[in-house]
């Protein structure tokens, strides 16, 4: 195996790694801040559905990740390369700051600044929509820009039918609520693994498509388990920075928000990883959060807080494809 595919694969199952630290956050901070389960356990529960997530379910997010560009082999793997380092350093530094940015626009971003520096905008597939199947760099953001206002809506429609559904219950109704918080843990960690840990998928595979390891655009079982695992690696080594601008800093969510929040998100999610899509997970619960406060007491939502996270992800995109142009112009030098 050539060096740069060993590279290629060090660096994505890094990238890995600081998702969990951005993105697995995200999944555990309900049950932790509503008190559903201690950070321990709802670490265990994410780690478990995590690797099952990419194991289990299909690989059409890594299809639409593995299409973006499209550059001869020689120059693929310095722009993997390239991109990776971009978004690798991108997600360490928001995570230093205790951003939620999301991992998803900045390996989207490192991809297309590398790839322009080094054979033109033409070696973007910049594609669209198939039907309702995104496709290349366009059908990507339409993805990315949808998902969180679907999530902010779900989070605010059941809230309210859930809150109207349960204005008679008694206070026991918490337990089970926190019981039922497992559950919706569950499937949001299932959606983010299957989701999340297929971007590094399509990017592993690519390298080894043209470099000759494999002969078809077909995930390898160890690239499936290698990915999970590092998502993992970083659910369990850090990110309680974001988990706390999650589950305090935008709003102080309890048992009942916790649990519509998780379920809203799991669901969003899950459809967009049946349909190919790289949503962000950051993105999705951050905004269901929102949905969720939005509909009991708006002014309780902390929208400063919501701005510097609205900021943080309007300029991930832009910052990373500039970070990966310089380095596909290092990558070109050295080559």
């Amino acid at each position: 195996m050539q060096w740069a595919v060993v590279l290629v694969v060090v660096l994505a199952l890094a990238f890995d790694v600081s998702n969990g630290f951005h993105d697995s956050s995200n999944v555990t901070a309900a049950m932790v801040a509503t008190g559903a389960a201690t950070p321990g356990g709802a670490v265990a529960l994410c780690a478990v559905f995590n690797l099952l997530g990419p194991v289990l379910a299909g690989t059409a997010v890594a299809d639409t990740v593995g299409g973006i560009i499209k550059v001869n082999p020689a120059s693929t793997l310095g722009i993997l390369v390239a991109a990776l380092g971009a978004a690798l350093t991108w997600n360490l530094l928001t995570w230093w700051r205790g951003l939620p940015s999301s991992s998803s626009h900045a390996l989207v971003g490192g991809l297309v600044g590398a790839a322009v520096v080094d054979s033109g905008v033409s070696a973007v597939n910049w594609g669209g929509l198939e039907g309702i199947r995104p496709v290349g760099v366009w059908g990507v953001l339409v993805g990315l820009a949808v998902s969180p206002l679907v999530g902010a809506l779900a989070g605010w429609a059941v809230e309210l039918l859930a809150r109207r559904s349960l204005r008679r219950a008694r206070q026991t109704v918490q337990k089970p609520i926190l019981r039922s918080e497992w559950v919706t843990g569950s499937a949001l960690a299932f959606s983010h693994g299957t989701n999340d840990a297929q971007k590094t998928m399509g990017v592993i595979t690519l390298a080894l498509l043209v470099s000759g390891q494999v002969h078809a655009f077909v995930v390898p079982l160890w690239v499936k388990v290698a990915c999970a695992t590092a998502l993992t690696v970083g659910t369990a080594a850090g990110g309680w920075r974001i988990a706390s601008t999650i589950g305090r800093g935008i709003y102080r969510i309890r048992p009942l928000d916790g649990l519509v929040s998780q379920g809203s998100s799991a669901g969003v999610i899950g459809v967009a990883a049946f349909l190919g899509a790289p949503v962000s997970t950051t993105h999705v619960v951050a905004s269901s959060v929102v949905g969720v406060g939005a509909a009991q007491r708006r002014r309780h939502v902390r929208w400063p807080v919501v701005q510097e996270i609205l900021l943080a992800w309007l300029v991930t995109l832009p910052s990373c494809a500039v970070m990966g142009a310089v380095g596909g112009l290092v990558a070109r030098g050295l080559a």
